[in-house]
């Protein structure tokens, strides 16, 4: 990986802005009164971050490019979650999320299947583009939403977010909290089982019922209408950590009800 290289996606990374912490402040003020040319301004004067972060990955074989582009996402999530009165500065909220995103990516990008990089840029359009709706109108956009928003046919957007999906094992766990994993399977509806669906359904809903509103609502978004953490945090009003956290203590809860 070509790490030291000057230009990485187009940009100079020899001439990046570098923010005093009164800038950051100031910026951060106008971004939440929806200034848009203040949050570029904030996403530039980061990517600096993103070049510190992707260099722990100099022994990956994936291109610099798309190291970078997938840190800048993860500075992007950071910085529209970023909570000011927490007393932590960004660069050690947004780290750990700028790793998680490319780790993420490598992970998933470990098959033997190679994708174009044309496809992958359509592909990190749609998704950026996609985010930036869900927080917009506080829904799931449609495909032909998320063409109009990126200029690009939603034939197109659907070939390249397919492009880049990894198959999922059937056994993959999706939740653990140190005791029986929650897998992939365990998700999947068997219609051939319908003499006992009506009970599981009834289970659940008693369990749930145990549950606080907020919690309640945690557990909706998350598996009943497949929302991530992020997205979750995003239409609730509160952090990811904190959606992480009351999702955890909900399936205590129902765990604790169910096994009684």
């Amino acid at each position: 990986m070509a790490i030291g290289k000057v230009e990485i996606c187009g940009v100079n990374t020899s001439n990046l802005p570098l923010l005093t912490p009164e800038q950051k402040t100031k910026l951060f003020d106008q971004i939440k009164s929806g200034d848009e040319e203040a949050r570029q301004k904030y996403i530039e004067g980061n990517l600096r971050l993103v070049l510190s972060v992707i260099k722990r990955f100099s022994s990956s074989n994936e291109n610099v490019d798309d190291l970078f582009q997938i840190g800048c996402v993860g500075l992007i999530k950071a910085i529209d979650n970023f909570d000011t009165t927490l007393n932590v500065k960004f660069s050690t909220y947004a780290v750990p999320m700028i790793i998680g995103e490319i780790k993420r990516f490598l992970r998933d990008n470990a098959s033997s299947i190679r994708v174009s990089r044309s496809l992958k840029d359509t592909a990190y359009k749609a998704i950026y583009a996609r985010d930036q709706l869900t927080k917009r109108n506080l829904k799931e956009p449609t495909v032909e939403e998320i063409a109009s928003e990126v200029g690009i046919s939603k034939e197109d957007i659907v070939y390249a977010m397919d492009a880049i999906q990894s198959p999922m094992s059937l056994y993959e766990p999706v939740y653990s909290d140190g005791g029986d994993a929650l897998y992939v399977m365990d998700q999947i509806s068997d219609k051939k089982n319908n003499e006992d669906t009506w009970t599981t359904h009834l289970s659940l809903s008693e369990a749930i019922k145990k549950l606080g509103e907020r919690e309640h609502e945690i557990i909706r978004l998350r598996f009943f209408e497949g929302k991530t953490q992020m997205e979750v945090a995003e239409l609730v009003g509160i952090s990811q950590a904190q959606v992480s956290r009351l999702e955890k203590s909900a399936l205590r809860t129902m765990r604790s009800y169910l096994s009684a």
